[in-house]
C-alpha cells in the first residue's frame, strides 16, 4: 500500500493544478505509520505552501510538529517545508521561526543543510529578521560535512543581493575561505557571494 500511496504522491506533486484542493488530504498523511510517506508529504506540503501560502495556514502547525522528531528525515523535510512556506507567506511561520536555528547545531548533517536551504529561502522575501544572524552562518563556513560548507556560503549569496550590509562585516572571512578551502565547490560558492555584492 505505501508503494501505491508514494507512485500517487509522485504523479500529484506533477500536477500542480491539484495542488491547493488536495492540501488538506496531503496533510492528512503525516499521521501516516509510514516514515517514508511522512516525509513525501512534508515535502510536497512546502512545494503547495509556497504556491498557496494562504491555503496551508491550518497546517503549519502539524508540520512544525515534526521539528521534532526523533528520523532526522522528518525533521529535515519539516525544515525545507517550512522555508518554503515561509518564503511565500512570513507570517504563516513566523511563531516557528526562532526555533529553526537550534537545528544549525543538529547532529545530522542533512538537518544541518535543511536548516541553511530553509534560512534561504524565507530570506529571499523576507531578509530583515536574519541581521543579527549571520554569525550562525559564518560558523556553518567551518562545518565538518562538506555538503554544509558548499551551502552555507549561498545564505550569504541571498543576503548580498538584498542586505549588502548585513554581509560585510563577513566579507574578508568569504574571501578567505574562497582562497584557502579545499573544496572547490565551497570556494566557488564564497565567490559567489562576494561577487552578488559587488565585493569582487
Amino acid at each position: 500500500m505505501d508503494s501505491n500511496l508514494y507512485k500517487e504522491l509522485g504523479a500529484l506533486t506533477k500536477s500542480k493544478e491539484r495542488w491547493e484542493e488536495n492540501i488538506p488530504y496531503v496533510a492528512s498523511l503525516l499521521t501516516s505509520e509510514s516514515t517514508k510517506i511522512k516525509a513525501k508529504a512534508l515535502w510536497l506540503l512546502g512545494e503547495m505552501g509556497l504556491a498557496f501560502p494562504l491555503s496551508i495556514k491550518d497546517y503549519v502547525q502539524s508540520i512544525a510538529s515534526f521539528l521534532s522528531s526523533t528520523e532526522p528525515i522528518l525533521r529535515e523535510r519539516a525544515l525545507n517545508a517550512l522555508g518554503r512556506i515561509g518564503r511565500g507567506c512570513y507570517d504563516s511561520i513566523e511563531p516557528y521561526w526562532t526555533d529553526l536555528f537550534r537545528f544549525a547545531h543538529d547532529e545530522a548533517a542533512s538537518v544541518r543543510l535543511a536548516f541553511i536551504w530553509a534560512s534561504e529561502n524565507i530570506a529571499t522575501n523576507t531578509p530583515d529578521p536574519y541581521k543579527d544572524y549571520l554569525l550562525l552562518f559564518a560558523e556553518l563556513l567551518h562545518d565538518d560535512d562538506d555538503r554544509v560548507r558548499m551551502e552555507a556560503p549561498e545564505m550569504f549569496r541571498v543576503l548580498s543581493k538584498r542586505r549588502p550590509d548585513f554581509v560585510k562585516p563577513h566579507l574578508e572571512l568569504l574571501h578567505n575561505i574562497a582562497e584557502t578551502d579545499p573544496n572547490r565547490v565551497v570556494r566557488i560558492h564564497c565567490l559567489g557571494a562576494i561577487r552578488a555584492m559587488g565585493g569582487g
